[in-house]
């Protein structure tokens, strides 16, 4: 702030001005800011408006899947009771807790209902064993302990079971369930590969046939076995355990 003094002629009195120095650049426009500065700005609210929209998307996604795989759930018994040609959308309807409507809503068909419901059944199956084969520390302990599991499950859920041979014989008629049924049956091989390989590398060996003939063996022992059992007959399970505990050495030979 400077403060003159300056006396007019003529007069007794001085007076007094004051000037005010305005701060610089107080009163001005903010510059605009540059090309490449309103760019970097559009990008980032972009990016943050794609994340935000991914995530949102992301839980729907997830929310739907996990609404199938509960409808998977409650269809299952009804599907694994009357098989694939008894069974339509309305049937599992009236048998479950959900209605007509929202199965059409999740599913497109009845094809796509039960290709859905068998596959989610089967993700579990085929780590069931994985225990067997992360614990076995003999060739003979993991023979026993897969020969009894598979009689077990075979007991447990044998509705179940036939429901997924129900689907693979269907297969052959109907185009639209094999892609399904070659992505099942490709991870039951995977399941039947993993034991037999840790059995090999157990007797330090490597087995003697191919994945995919292995994979045969046992499934063609499970389905005879698991006929057997349906039809009343009360030695199946025992057969099947002691069939697969024989035919192990076999297709592995002991060293």
């Amino acid at each position: 702030m400077i403060v003159p003094l300056w006396k007019p002629q003529g007069t007794g009195r001085a007076i007094v001005t004051t000037t005010v120095e305005t701060p610089s650049g107080a009163g001005k426009k903010a510059a605009p800011s540059s090309p490449d500065q309103q760019s970097d700005s559009a990008k980032r609210s972009d990016s943050a408006k794609r994340s935000n929209a991914d995530k949102v998307s992301r839980r729907q996604v997830d929310k739907f899947s996990e609404r199938r795989d509960q409808l998977a759930e409650a269809a299952l018994q009804t599907l694994a009771e009357l098989g694939y040609a008894r069974t339509s959308l309305r049937e599992i309807a009236q048998n479950s807790e959900f209605s007509h409507g929202v199965l059409h809503y999740y599913f497109s068909d009845k094809v796509d209902l039960i290709t859905h419901c068998v596959r989610h059944y089967k993700a579990r199956c085929v780590t069931r064993y994985d225990g067997i084969v992360a614990t076995a520390k003999t060739p003979e302990e993991l023979k026993t302990g897969f020969g009894a599991l598979l009689a077990e499950t075979m007991i447990e859920e044998p509705t179940m079971h036939r429901l997924w041979y129900d689907l693979r014989a269907q297969s052959m008629f109907e185009e639209s369930f094999r892609a399904d049924v070659a992505a099942i049956d490709e991870s039951l091989e995977n399941m039947i590969w993993r034991i037999v390989s840790r059995y090999a590398e157990l007797l330090d060996v490597e087995a003697s046939v191919t994945s995919a003939a292995m994979y045969a063996i046992f499934d063609g022992l499970f389905q005879q076995s698991l006929l057997r059992h349906l039809s009343g007959d009360q030695t199946a399970a025992n057969y099947l355990s002691v069939s697969v505990q024989q035919m192990l050495p076999l297709v592995v030979p002991t060293p």
